[in-house]
């Protein structure tokens, strides 16, 4: 059976968050977008902990539900840390996403946790550890935890990134390498991109939302096919590739760390012009931000365009409202754009449905020839990318005249 899981989300306890993001308001929209399976997040907040006793019950293993919902949301217990600390002369600050086999587990890394560090003042907190030390602190507890190095790339918190991350997964992890099968590519990069590191190779590339609404959770997502949905089963499907069918994503042009840049100033440039300023800003004369672009060319060792031959696929997408946004002319979050994507959902089961499966002549049936041509458009690739960078999120167009072309004006 395939199973659409959204691993790395947050909850109303993380700084900058919806306060809409509970359990019953992440029940109710999993099953809008068409997601199976969705994280916790943040299992390590006491008071998200609490919640998370008190409302979910187990329905196989690793796997709970709402109680007493209609909605059938299988929940996995997921929670993002943040290590910042000081390594080989260099302060380091590294994400990482941590699946628990069960509530118990749980309650004992939380109990551990709160003996050294604060884990209540953020849903996702900060902890003065080596990224190293933490998995060592996980795995003790019990060796069924699983490890996910979040958004790899984005230049202020992975492993990867430009300001304070690593270049090899070992100079990171030591002795706790061979605990590491998988890397979440985060929204400024693709699969593709990831594939010119012969290194990444041996890993499983994952995608998830890092959604702190929940308008935006499953923008990015894993699809699984498993004869029974258990932790032990989608653990072992991450570790071995067998049973991950295709990652669905964002367009990295759309991430807002995909080129380098200077928000401050309006600057935004390739790797390319980048460098050849020195990675220094025109403008303030300061470091620019260097991108997620940027820092793959530095440690690619493969040309674009090469796909490994044990490659997962991937399919990219644009989220439905901001595809009837363009389409309407009006903001994302309108009323507008919310009372056309409630229509739609209402006749197209859930958004992933709408986006990926059905064909050219049912989306006609549900809604205008515009949108309908719109949807196909993205799902083949055939959009106007205007990239991001510097913390500013980029723009996905799907631009048509009548005639179905797209708009020569939009494109210049």
């Amino acid at each position: 059976m395939q199973y659409i899981a959204d691993f790395h989300i947050h909850s109303k306890y993380s700084r900058a968050t919806s306060p809409q993001m509970d359990l019953e308001h992440l029940d109710y929209e999993a099953a809008r977008k068409g997601i199976q399976v969705l994280g916790t997040g943040d299992f390590t907040h006491p008071a998200w902990f609490k919640e998370l006793k008190e409302k979910l019950h187990l329905v196989s293993e690793g796997i709970y539900q709402v109680k007493n919902s209609k909605y059938l949301t299988n929940f996995i217990l997921t929670s993002e840390l943040s290590c910042i600390y000081k390594k080989n002369g260099k302060c380091r600050r590294i994400h990482l996403v941590f699946l628990a086999p069960s509530l118990e587990v749980v309650e004992k890394i939380n109990k551990k946790l709160d003996q050294r560090f604060n884990i209540r003042s953020d849903g996702r907190p900060i902890l003065g550890v080596d990224a190293e030390e933490l998995a060592k602190l996980i795995f003790d507890i019990s060796p069924k935890c699983f490890l996910i190095c979040a958004h790899i790339w984005t230049p202020w918190f992975s492993l990867f990134g430009a300001k304070s991350g690593f270049d090899t997964v070992e100079e990171c992890f030591g002795e706790m390498s061979s605990k590491v099968y998988a890397m979440e590519t985060g929204l400024s990069s693709d699969p593709a991109m990831n594939w010119r590191l012969s290194a990444l190779d041996k890993y499983t590339l994952l995608s998830n939302s890092d959604a702190h609404s929940p308008r935006n959770l499953g923008r990015e997502a894993n699809v699984f096919d498993l004869k029974k949905l258990t932790y032990s089963n989608l653990i072992n499907a991450i570790k071995t590739k067998k049973g991950l069918e295709y990652t669905i994503e964002f367009y990295p042009e759309e991430g807002k760390y995909h080129l380098d840049g200077h928000r401050a100033c309006d600057i935004k440039m390739t790797p390319q012009e980048s460098i050849k300023n020195k990675n220094i800003c025109p403008q303030c004369h300061r470091p620019l931000t260097i991108g997620v672009l940027h820092r793959v060319n530095e440690l690619a060792d493969r040309p674009e365009g090469f796909i490994p031959s044990k490659a997962i696929p991937f399919k990219s997408i644009i989220p439905l409202p901001e595809l009837i946004s363009e389409i309407k002319g009006v903001g994302p979050k309108s009323k507008t754009v919310q009372k056309e994507y409630d229509s739609l959902i209402s006749k197209g089961q859930s958004e992933f449905n709408i986006l990926l499966h059905l064909s050219f002549s049912q989306l006609k049936e549900i809604t205008s020839l515009e949108l309908a041509r719109a949807i196909i458009k993205a799902r083949e690739g055939k959009v106007i990318k205007e990239a991001g960078y510097d913390g500013v999120y980029g723009k996905i167009k799907v631009s048509e005249s009548e005639d179905g072309k797209i708009s020569q004006k939009k494109l210049f």
